[in-house]
């Protein structure tokens, strides 16, 4: 079977739970199928939201074999997303001005992928990727150690063997996406160093709830984070949350260093974070987001109603691209095809669950069609200044959180 349901929260264990909104099924964001070639198997996954009272967590409803959702041909390349790179230069230079990083000290990245990140530490100290992916052969041709397995406690074991444990352990934007969390945190508990820092970036459930990010519910998401929940689940392996901050990757995230109790004193307050979560997000905005969503997508039909010539392409194909195209119904009669910068494994592939092909880039510019629905639309800014540069005249399509046409 490819996926099984779960009925409990994943980390208190509680079996009361109440779905905050149902997306129907959507494929995998990866599952893609060559334009000339053999079509892909793609499986759809039921894509609802659950909230656990009892820890404040948010879950799909199901969790997905892993091997399904990250073959070893997986075509995502954290090197191709500029944000990306930038974040993760960014964060060096706040674990160097928070911490001393010394030569002997070992950082390990949790889905570390092609080694973008720990490309920036390589001179400073010892680096050691984990990911399951092929693409993780390109860190190895940079010099950047990496295994090329899913992260576990048995693999957690060998490191520790071979490497000995880690003063910074790294898990950015993978944090949600592992299976069975409590055995990923006794795993980091293995590994981390007594004065050992763990760091992660998720993309924040208030955020997501908030700003209408619904295109960022898929099944690779097995939860969705707040403060509140990620302190909970903590909590129960003795760590404590010591810096918060918010950084803008995937539209809103936080960026979370937390050590073992008693280790190292609280370096800001994040209790505004939890005191709005607990009198308001909670309360209200998580419950209302189904019908915003509704609206929103009825608002988005009668934007395209509105348009004349319906010449789109679409810019960008992320994950959240596959969500937000298979719950509008959109298709090639719609959404000519969709294009990816230079580099992008998924040129020359169609979008999951969907007959859109992805071409090149350079297609904008020599079509010059009327429409580019952002699909990245989290990154509007930087994508309209970028297409504008390089040629594009026409009009984009933001799709959310209120869709928009602008000029």
């Amino acid at each position: 079977m490819s996926f099984k349901k779960l009925d409990i929260c994943g980390i208190s264990g509680s079996k009361k739970l109440k779905s905050i909104i149902s997306l129907g099924l959507i494929p995998g964001g990866n599952s893609i199928s060559p334009i000339n070639g053999k079509p892909a198997n793609q499986y759809f996954f039921p894509t609802e939201l659950f909230y656990s009272k009892k820890s404040k967590l948010v879950q799909l409803g199901i969790e997905v074999d892993k091997n399904l959702l990250y073959p070893k041909n997986y075509p995502y390349k954290t090197s191709t997303t500029k944000s990306l790179i930038n974040n993760f230069k960014n964060l060096y230079k706040e674990i160097s001005d928070l911490f001393k990083i010394n030569k002997k000290d070992l950082i390990l990245d949790i889905g570390s992928n092609d080694g973008t990140l720990l490309g920036n530490f390589k001179t400073k100290c010892r680096v050691l990727g984990v990911t399951p992916e092929n693409i993780g052969k390109i860190a190895i041709k940079n010099n950047i150690p990496t295994i090329l397995d899913f992260f576990s406690p048995t693999l957690a074991k060998k490191i520790k063997k071979k490497y000995g444990k880690a003063k910074f352990i790294t898990a950015t934007n993978v944090f949600a996406h592992m299976d069975n969390i409590s055995d990923i945190l006794k795993a980091i508990c293995v590994l981390l160093d007594k004065k050992g820092i763990l760091i992660i970036e998720f993309h924040y459930l208030v955020s997501l709830i908030n700003k209408l990010q619904y295109d960022s519910i898929y099944a690779e998401h097995y939860r969705y984070y707040s403060i509140s929940s990620l302190k909970y689940l903590f909590d129960k392996f003795e760590l404590e949350i010591i810096y918060v901050k918010k950084i803008n990757t995937h539209g809103g995230s936080l960026r979370v260093y937390a050590a073992r109790k008693g280790s190292y004193k609280r370096i800001n307050s994040f209790s505004n974070l939890i005191k709005y979560e607990k009198e308001i997000f909670f309360k209200k905005n998580i419950f209302n987001f189904k019908e915003r969503v509704i609206k929103s997508k009825f608002q988005f039909y009668k934007l395209l109603q509105s348009i004349k010539k319906r010449k789109i392409y679409g810019i960008s194909a992320p994950s959240r691209a596959t969500t937000l195209i298979n719950y509008l119904g959109l298709n090639r009669d719609i959404l000519e095809c969709i294009l990816e910068i230079d580099g992008s494994k998924k040129i020359g592939h169609y979008l999951p669950g969907t007959d859109i092909p992805i071409y090149n880039e350079k297609k904008l510019y020599k079509d010059q069609p009327t429409y580019a629905l952002l699909l990245a639309w989290h990154i509007k800014d930087e994508l309209i200044k970028n297409l504008r540069k390089k040629g594009y005249k026409g009009k984009f399509i933001i799709p959310l959180p209120r869709p928009m046409i602008l000029n």
